[in-house]
């Protein structure tokens, strides 16, 4: 085993030196680091310049033999890594012909087809990346550029300032660590936290699947990701188990880790994913769809167990344009006199005036009231992905009388008011337990009175309020 295997503070020439055995695997996630954080690293080499070193941060490494030789993958610390690149690379490129110092010319020198071979092996698949490393290496020029930044500078950045390094053979080992650290305050969303996971989960014999998994993982939104996670999945699976769900973080991002399907005994319970998910792989690799065209989509559900690696991925997907899909519906306006279309379905005349008003009644935009959307629109989600559209437009008038009860009897709803209304009255818990769409149909809902209405208690404008006349007009409020 090497020197750098275990752990060791390695100052960031001796890690660049490294940079030929070093990789940056498919799992990782895009190159994030803005110029805020260029600027930042470069106030800490002025701030901290008198000090015999100063720590960067940690890097681990999964390392491994290929044909004798020891690879380092990174499995955290991409971020700072590359932005050392190319620091290192704009001193190489703007400085070096100038530079007084000997000793500092032959290590710049040294490192230069170093830092040059590693840059140009690297495929960045992701657009995000592609402009981060784009902006910051301009940005990294222009300061190192500046007179200000001296010789004494550079000597700092190559000597001084340094990276521990811990290398774990285990690659299973190197993720838990990398878990570890992130738990403990690292800034990592959740969703890539679950990507890494999910991405080890792949078996050996689906690596070209995985990369392309990887790359169409990046082509999505970030924060489309966060968003759908933070504010649907999440929600939805913890309501049904009548379960809080007012945060997301790293430290629930466990609810979306399942079962691998390659290494889990055969327990009854995992038989019918097992004979989904083997049944599902075998229709699509019939040479008969190559003819008829038809693909069979894995039939996900919302409060199902997980599968993990491929599955958890598609699933991501597929649930990122079933609510997309949903809530832009939702949202899309239309005249007066036209229905609400959802999925191809059309509303009834009550439906539709329901998701008009939502889409339009001046207090919309208010945080509660926000709150208490995105609750109804949980619901209709997780309602649609059991049933479809079968009663939709009868399911969207009980949901939202369900859901805006809360609105109209709360002076102001905050999340922990959101949460409660749920378990106190849990809908989700119905639509789970549910064997047809009139077991949610047909839930009795109380009517409110007008010494309820605390929404308007202040304002006295409970006749001209629209969501009052909506449960006025469907006999909901006396």
């Amino acid at each position: 085993m090497s020197e750098t295997v275990d752990q060791s503070v390695l100052s960031v020439s001796e890690l660049l030196k490294r940079l030929e055995r070093i990789a940056i695997p498919i799992y990782q996630r895009p190159y994030k680091w803005t110029l805020k954080n260029v600027s930042q690293l470069f106030h800490d080499l002025q701030t901290h310049q008198d000090k015999s070193a100063y720590r960067l941060g940690t890097v681990v490494f999964h390392s491994h033999q290929d044909k004798d030789i020891q690879c380092l993958d990174i499995v955290d610390g991409q971020q700072r890594t590359l932005t050392l690149v190319l620091a290192v690379w704009a001193v190489i490129e703007n400085r070096l012909e100038k530079l007084k110092c000997q000793d500092l010319r032959e290590l710049l020198l040294t490192l230069k087809p170093i830092v040059l071979q590693f840059m140009e092996k690297q495929q960045f698949v992701s657009q995000i990346s592609k402009q981060n490393l784009h902006q910051n290496y301009r940005e990294l020029r222009r300061l190192v550029s500046r007179s200000e930044f001296s010789e004494t500078h550079i000597e700092f950045l190559l000597h001084k300032c340094q990276v521990v390094v811990f290398a774990l053979e285990n690659v299973s080992e190197a993720f838990q660590f990398f878990d570890s650290q992130n738990a403990r305050g690292r800034d990592l969303d959740p969703h890539d936290l679950l990507k890494a996971y999910h991405l080890r989960e792949f078996p050996e014999h689906e690596t070209a699947l995985k990369a392309a998994t990887v790359a169409h993982w990046e082509s999505l939104n970030s924060n489309d990701l966060a968003d759908l996670f933070a504010n649907y999945l999440y929600r939805i699976r913890q309501w049904a188990q009548g379960k809080s769900a007012r945060y997301f973080g790293k430290e629930q991002a466990g609810l979306f880790k399942g079962v691998n399907l390659a290494k889990v005994d055969h327990f009854p319970y995992v038989k019918s994913l097992d004979i989904a998910h083997h049944f599902v792989d075998d229709y699509n690799n019939q040479y008969q769809r190559k003819v008829d065209g038809q693909k069979q989509a894995f039939p996900f559900g919302l409060d199902q167990m997980i599968i993990n690696g491929r599955r958890f991925f598609e699933m991501a997907e597929h649930y990122q344009q079933q609510v997309s899909a949903i809530i832009s519906n939702e949202h899309t306006p239309v005249s007066v006199d036209q229905p609400v279309i959802i999925n191809d379905e059309e509303l009834s005349t009550q439906a539709s005036e329901i998701i008009k008003i939502l889409n339009s009644y001046k207090a919309r935009t208010r945080t509660g009231d926000q709150y208490v959307r995105s609750m109804f629109d949980c619901a209709v989600i997780f309602y649609m992905d059991k049933f479809g559209t079968h009663g939709l437009s009868s399911a969207i008038e009980k949901i939202f009388i369900w859901a805006y009860r809360c609105r109209i009897k709360q002076q102001a709803v905050q999340l922990a008011t959101m949460d409660n209304h749920v378990l106190n009255s849990n809908l989700f818990r119905i639509i789970k337990e549910a064997r047809l769409p009139n077991d949610v149909l047909s839930i009795p809902l109380e009517t409110i009175g007008a010494a309820d209405n605390k929404n308007n208690a202040r304002s006295g404008n409970a006749e001209q309020d629209e969501l009052v006349n909506l449960f006025r007009g469907m006999s909901y409020y006396e």
